[in-house]
């Protein structure tokens, strides 16, 4: 059984984006491997027989750990939050990495691959899948569509209040307290696992530090005679936006034995090792093991860079790793001098345009 730490990977990244845009019932893919067979979840509000054990059937569809199975079961809006969790993440990975030789493939083998080593990558996929789940709990609790949780519980803000005036704080302190349960806890003593923890922690410590105060004044002709304020969340946009400059920044870290305790170490390869009782480093950086491939040809890591669609003067060198780009002239057809007409629509002209198109040779 997998545990809670590789299993957010493989439950954050294992969507197909585009699936994500069908009209109708679509399908998902999951498998940590990419060997498992399909499983199949409704991402539709499709009609359910028995509507109150819904939840149940997508819960066991997810192939959950027994305890997180139970968690996802005991509130019927956890599954449906864990479902956005991996929407979200996934569309802001590719989002983050659009230009990027890697641009965040989700197809099974590369990502399992990846998964199974230890490159910014990966940090990347681990930081950004419990941003996900954090994010996604919390803004699900102050949307009401949880029975376990509500609006934010900080003592310092009169949230009964803020509910009142349509104010609502996200949640973070329960979001945190059930990614943290859901994960479970890792041995420490394994570097891999140490590192994966870490990255994880980072990606809950971003959405943690992320967190605004929003006030809204009341009172006779908008004077601000009562105040009500509320916490909420960055938007998940400015969080990948936050863990890909980490990415970018991203540590390499080695192993070392403490002789004191016998038990590996950290070491940043800054020439500063973690002496500490806690496993974790102390920092916000994102850590890696290992060096990443190139991604420019095709492996068991990405399809490569052949094809790949570039802007010229803007990343076609470095997307295409050297091998020069082929430019294609086309005709488009787009909306143009758009005009309101009465209250309800606008009404455009069709304008035919050439443009040059520029993929990476072979």
């Amino acid at each position: 059984m997998l545990d809670g730490h590789l299993l957010l990977g493989w439950l954050s990244f294992t969507v197909i984006v585009y699936l994500l845009h069908l009209p109708g019932p679509t399908t998902a893919y999951f498998g940590l491997t990419g060997n498992e067979p399909l499983s199949i979840l409704p991402l539709s509000s499709a009609p359910e027989e028995n509507v109150g054990r819904a939840h149940y059937k997508l819960c066991d569809r997810l192939k959950l750990e027994k305890k997180q199975r139970r968690m996802c079961r005991r509130d019927p809006g956890v599954a449906e939050t864990l479902m956005e969790a991996i929407s979200m993440s996934a569309l802001e990975c590719q989002y983050q990495f659009r230009f990027e030789r890697w641009n965040c493939t989700l197809e099974g083998r590369h990502r399992a691959n990846i998964l199974k080593r230890g490159f910014k990558e990966t940090a990347f996929l681990y930081a950004i899948s419990s941003a996900g789940l954090t994010h996604a709990m919390a803004k699900a609790c102050s949307a009401g569509r949880m029975e376990r949780c509500t609006c934010d519980e900080a003592p310092d803000l009169e949230n009964r209040k803020a509910w009142q005036w349509g104010g609502c704080g996200d949640n973070l302190k329960y979001s945190n307290k059930f990614v943290k349960d859901f994960l479970g806890k890792r041995s420490n003593k394994d570097l891999r696992a140490r590192v994966d923890m870490h990255n994880t922690n980072v990606g809950m410590k971003v959405i943690k530090a992320g967190v605004e105060t929003t006030c809204k004044c009341h009172g006779v002709s908008g004077s601000c005679t009562v105040q009500t304020c509320w916490r909420q969340l960055l938007p998940f946009h400015e969080i990948g936006k936050q863990l890909k400059q980490r990415y970018e920044t991203s540590l390499k870290v080695g192993s070392s034995t403490n002789e004191a305790t016998g038990e590996g170490e950290i070491s940043t390869g800054r020439g500063q090792q973690q002496q500490q009782p806690d496993p974790i480093p102390r920092t916000m950086d994102l850590l890696h093991i290992e060096d990443s491939p190139s991604f420019c040809r095709p492996s068991k890591y990405s399809s490569g860079t052949s094809a790949r669609k570039c802007y010229k003067d803007k990343n076609c060198d470095a997307i295409c790793c050297g091998r020069g780009h082929n430019t294609q002239s086309r005709e488009v057809t787009r909306p143009c001098q758009c005009q309101v007409r009465w209250c309800c629509y606008v009404e455009c002209k069709q304008c035919t345009q050439r443009e040059e198109v520029y993929t990476c040779k072979g």
